[in-house]
């Protein structure tokens, strides 16, 4: 892929730093309104993501998407990469329109101020894994993850005979990644209904799905061909990429992780 396809000058970041209407059981329980300002070893949360990022020699550009500017603003370093916008209503919405803007520099990286634990290794190592497509998706291994974390608890989705929990990394390379985006949010009032997801996505891929028989790489290959795009899974080595702070008991870890007690 040329540098001009995938933004010679260096990623642009999308990073989500929206909460939920009334705030989730998480933020109420630790008395804090806005999610992205939960404490973490006493620091707003999406200071470490935005840290991660900053370290990485391939990110230009940070653009932070929130419902709170002010607030979101007060917090963040001085930096000249990083700017905050308004986010739309849902995330599907927001990329959307930032992919269908002719302004927008590819190629994007989405990733969330929930991401407390993310390094620059992980960030690199995702950016190289996902050359020559238009859309990829950061994943870990439940193998992988159960050596580390033998009680982690998470979402898990099975390709063939491995399961993965995903990474809460993505790649947009190019525009046509918009394609992907539009389908999103076509299904997204039926996120929790995988099933109906995947028939909506075509019917090889969800007998594949359904019968288990396609690996994350064929599943992959089955849905470039049902969109018409590339679309990569990439597999990150560090399992402490699925871990964000989503729960009570995700953030007691990514505390002990980060005071060293896990």
């Amino acid at each position: 892929m040329s540098d001009a396809a995938t933004g010679g000058e260096g990623w642009t970041v999308l990073l989500l730093a929206g909460a939920r209407p009334g705030g989730d059981p998480l933020t109420r329980s630790l008395r804090v309104d806005y999610k992205p300002l939960l404490p973490i070893l006493g620091e707003p949360m999406l200071l470490r993501p935005i840290r991660a990022l900053l370290a990485v020699a391939a990110v230009a550009q940070i653009r932070v998407l929130t419902q709170q500017i002010e607030r979101i603003s007060a917090v963040l370093p001085d930096d000249p990469r990083i700017v905050v916008e308004q986010s739309d209503e849902t995330i599907a919405a927001t990329l959307q329109r930032i992919c269908a803007d002719p302004a927008t520099r590819f190629p994007l990286l989405v990733t969330a101020a929930d991401h407390a634990l993310l390094t620059p290794q992980m960030v690199e190592e995702f950016i190289a894994g996902s050359a020559g497509c238009d859309v990829s998706v950061g994943f870990v291994s439940r193998s992988n993850m159960l050596v580390r974390f033998p009680q982690a608890q998470r979402t898990w989705l099975r390709f063939g005979r491995e399961r993965y929990s995903g990474a809460n990394l993505f790649a947009l390379r190019t525009p046509k990644a918009r394609i992907g985006i539009e389908r999103w949010r076509a299904v997204e009032q039926d996120r929790k209904k995988g099933w109906r997801v995947l028939l909506q996505m075509g019917l090889p891929l969800f007998l594949g799905a359904v019968l288990r028989v396609r690996d994350l790489h064929q599943s992959a290959r089955d849905l470039s061909r049902s969109l018409g795009i590339t679309i990569k899974g990439v597999v990150l080595s560090d399992p402490i990429a699925a871990i964000d702070v989503d729960k009570a008991a995700d953030y007691t870890l990514v505390n002990e992780i980060l005071a060293g007690r896990a």
